[in-house]
């Protein structure tokens, strides 16, 4: 998977707003455990909170459910934001090396410019470029709705990793090779992955359920630029300009 360039980044976040109704979006993050067979001599580094061994598959999707950048490998035992931030990707999201393009102003407005964002669980920590929901406790009407509508954009990385596992049945029980082979067995199958799903397309069906784990849940504290940026969505939500229609209705339901 090449890096991916300021005009495929644009192309991405068109993507987004049209099928997630998020503007400024160019990817959902999210992390899945991979059972593996415990490695010889790991002790208990690859196993989980779930009580099986696993490594940790990371991955950015776009809206097309077609994966960006993944990351194989991490120990069973790591959350989602010592997996990112470790990562290649995260590195360059954190030093600015991502060739994102320039803050855009959102849809109806006229001022400040947003950055561009990746949308996240709360596992992952907030900040200019990386959007997470808001905390469940004391949570407002304008808040709820932004919650909403990240977990409407977020979605499309569960999707993908559903389509992953039901199309590569190996997924779906412990890998029974060397940790190596068994990293390289699942970059392989997220390569082809990408083919099958720019070629065929896909079946909704088959994202409904897949046997993958989800990583562990570790809030972790953001910065008070994401927390601006944040708010500023939320506020866009809410305006005549970005509201949906149904928003109010799906909150409530």
């Amino acid at each position: 998977m090449s890096q991916t360039t300021t005009a495929e980044w644009l192309d991405i976040a068109e993507g987004f707003q049209r099928t997630c109704n998020f503007p400024n979006c160019v990817g959902a993050i999210d992390g899945k455990h991979i059972r593996v067979v415990k490695p010889i001599r790991s002790g208990s580094r690859y196993y989980n909170y779930k009580n099986y061994f696993s490594v940790v598959l990371l991955g950015v999707s776009d809206a097309n459910y077609c994966f960006r950048y993944i990351d194989v490998g991490a120990y069973g035992s790591s959350s989602d934001s010592a997996v990112f931030g470790h990562s290649t990707f995260g590195r360059l999201l954190a030093s600015n090396s991502l060739q994102l393009p320039a803050p855009q102003l959102l849809p109806g407005t006229t001022f400040p410019a947003m950055p561009y964002v990746f949308v996240a669980d709360k596992a992952f920590a907030l900040g200019a470029n990386m959007m997470r929901p808001y905390s469940s406790r004391g949570l407002t009407t304008e808040r709820r709705v932004f919650n909403y509508r990240l977990t409407r954009a977020r979605r499309v990385v569960e999707c993908a990793f559903g389509i992953l596992a039901n199309k590569w049945r190996f997924l779906h029980s412990p890998i029974h090779f060397k940790i190596e082979t068994a990293i390289k067995a699942v970059k392989a199958a997220c390569v082809l992955h990408n083919f099958v799903r720019q070629r065929d397309g896909f079946n909704f069906e088959d994202t409904l359920s897949h046997s993958l784990g989800p990583t562990q849940l570790t809030a972790v504290r953001g910065n008070t630029h994401g927390a601006h940026v944040r708010d500023h969505f939320t506020r866009n939500f809410m305006s005549t300009e970005g509201a949906l229609p149904w928003q109010m209705e799906a909150i409530e339901a």
